[in-house]
């Protein structure tokens, strides 16, 4: 009797689960809102009510990873209330943190909770596709990559999805139920946010065909195949993920009163802020903190803005980052010749409260996006090989002193010549998109991932021991193997072989790499589709 209500058991419990996880989105939703924005009473006040029903849900069914994540985040909300409604970056970087760790909690049971990132908000996909064992096997490669896909049958099913929840993104078959076209323009009226709609078809279709498509609202038309990497790319552009890193902003000024002053403004709109008083301590602080923008005070005792500017861009890694003047200068020419000694802009004070939020997201969000093209791989999207590299230096100084634990993997696609050779250099580049978001997908959000040329990756794993590298890394390897690419004269599917060094007091970045490529050597001699460990023998 007991075995038999089992199943019935386990089927509530996971609708359960699933009530807290869409509240928990509701959580992110209004976080993500007011990160846009400056924060206000109102917002706040949503915020409160969503994460306390988030709280009583989770209690209530007894989901102890999010009660926990509720209450952190009301303790942090609680002591902006204490500080007279104002924010801090203490407060900011903690209710971050406990935002991101939430924004991962959409993750399949079976998945460990701390080694795996899942973007947040993440909706389901509709997939509805004539062909339904084409539909549910797309839905299960698309799971392998961490994304929640929902097979449907015929348009009564596809109705019920709809009015049940909008998903992220519809990939749907021009002739599903004899008519998609039509259902996806039905779908639409009335909707102030269009639904993302990829149009499917077996056949190559003509130009009416795809006209019809796009006054749909398909903002891509698949032909012939679909293989889930390619289409969670697509998806992963026509949905804009967000991410929840906050701007990060070195405030360096004389006056504390001043830099007091420019921190509350720019916490008030949940940017981080790190203020020096003396900029002699600039080029640590910005190796510490890495920010997003520099603010610099013009007249200061120890040394003025633009020697101190000139400083800062002697250091090719910061070359890049905005320098913002913020003084009481209002002669034009000096303005002027400041703004040529390494300086992007030069605001006068006082300044408008909005007025300095809005120029430093603005220059904040160019800053990122430039850098993102410089450090990343233009086919993966991942860190190119020298920014990988100069991210685990900066991880293995940061374990050193913080004494925690660091892992370096190298990852390389097995027998990856012969997939060219046989299959053709697209579908090469397919395989390492794949394995590149399938990482991504993977690992948490503090690991850094880089391409090292190639086939081949990185992965550098803070805090993170050997036994948890091994088992992650092992899972990833597991499940990467179980994707399957459409090919002739049949489907493809490939493996990776991976090697692991583990930081040792003495060692640097340079050796611990050397040393995670001698156990990849191993692995690939070892048979291939393997995880080694570096034991140095």
């Amino acid at each position: 009797m007991t075995e038999h209500l089992d199943p019935s058991r386990d089927r509530l419990k996971h609708h359960f689960a699933q009530r807290v996880i869409h509240q928990a989105r509701q959580v992110l939703e209004v976080w993500q809102r007011l990160q846009r924005s400056e924060w206000s009473d109102a917002g706040m006040a949503e915020l409160t009510e969503a994460n306390l029903r988030l709280l009583r849900y989770a209690e209530r069914f007894e989901q102890i990873e999010h009660a926990h994540l509720a209450q952190s985040i009301g303790t942090s909300l609680d002591e902006v209330v204490e500080n007279r409604g104002r924010l801090n970056s203490t407060l900011i970087a903690r209710l971050n943190h406990a935002m991101q760790r939430l924004s991962r909690t959409g993750l399949r049971h079976s998945d460990a909770f701390e080694q795996t990132f899942l973007p947040p908000l993440r909706k389901p996909v509709y997939l509805a596709l004539q062909d339904a064992q084409r539909a549910e096997r797309l839905a299960q490669q698309l799971e392998f990559f961490g994304l929640a896909a929902q097979a449907l049958s015929d348009e009564r099913a596809f109705r019920a999805a709809i009015t049940e929840r909008h998903p992220a993104a519809i990939v749907m078959d021009v002739d599903f139920a004899g008519a998609g076209l039509e259902l996806a323009n039905s779908l639409q009226e009335g909707l102030e946010q269009k639904i993302p709609l990829l149009f499917f078809s077996h056949c190559d279709t003509d130009t009416p065909t795809r006209l019809a498509a796009v006054r749909a609202g398909g903002q891509e038309f698949f032909t012939g195949s679909l293989d889930a990497s390619s289409l969670l790319e697509r998806i992963e552009v026509l949905t804009h993920v967000s991410q929840y890193d906050p701007y990060k902003v070195l405030i360096v000024d004389d006056s504390k009163a001043q830099a007091t002053h420019t921190e509350r403004v720019l916490n008030s709109a949940g940017i981080l802020t790190h203020t020096l008083t003396e900029p002699i301590l600039a080029m640590d602080a910005l190796a510490e903190f890495q920010p997003d923008l520099i603010i610099l005070d013009m007249y200061m005792p120890e040394c003025n803005g633009t020697e101190l500017a000139k400083v800062i861009r002697h250091n090719d890694r910061y070359v890049s980052v905005p320098i913002i003047y913020l003084s009481a200068e209002d002669d034009l020419d000096k303005q002027l010749d400041a703004m040529s000694e390494g300086g992007d802009d030069f605001l006068t004070k006082p300044i408008k409260p909005r007025h300095l939020i809005a120029t430093v997201r603005n220059r904040a969000a160019r800053a990122r996006n430039l850098k993102a093209r410089m450090v990343r791989d233009s086919l993966t999207g991942l860190y190119n090989h020298t920014h990988t590299l100069q991210l685990l230096d900066d991880a293995c100084y940061r374990a050193r002193r913080e004494e925690q634990p660091l892992a370096f993997a190298m990852l390389d696609i097995d027998h990856f010549k012969k997939v060219n050779d046989t299959y053709g250099h697209p579908m090469g580049d397919r395989v390492i998109k794949s394995l590149a978001l399938f990482l991504k997908q993977r690992l948490r959000k503090t690991d850094h991932i880089g391409r090292y040329g190639g086939e081949e990756f990185a992965v550098v794993l803070p805090d993170t021991d050997e036994q948890s590298a091994l088992k992650v890394l092992e899972e990833i390897r597991q499940r990467f193997a179980e994707i399957h690419y459409p090919a002739q004269p049949q489907d493809l599917s490939c493996t990776f072989s991976c090697g692991i060094a583990m930081l040792q007091p003495s060692l640097d970045g340079n050796t611990l790499s050397k040393r995670a490529d001698e156990a990849l050597y191993k692995a690939k001699h070892g048979g291939r589709n393997r995880v080694e460990l570096y034991s140095g023998d």
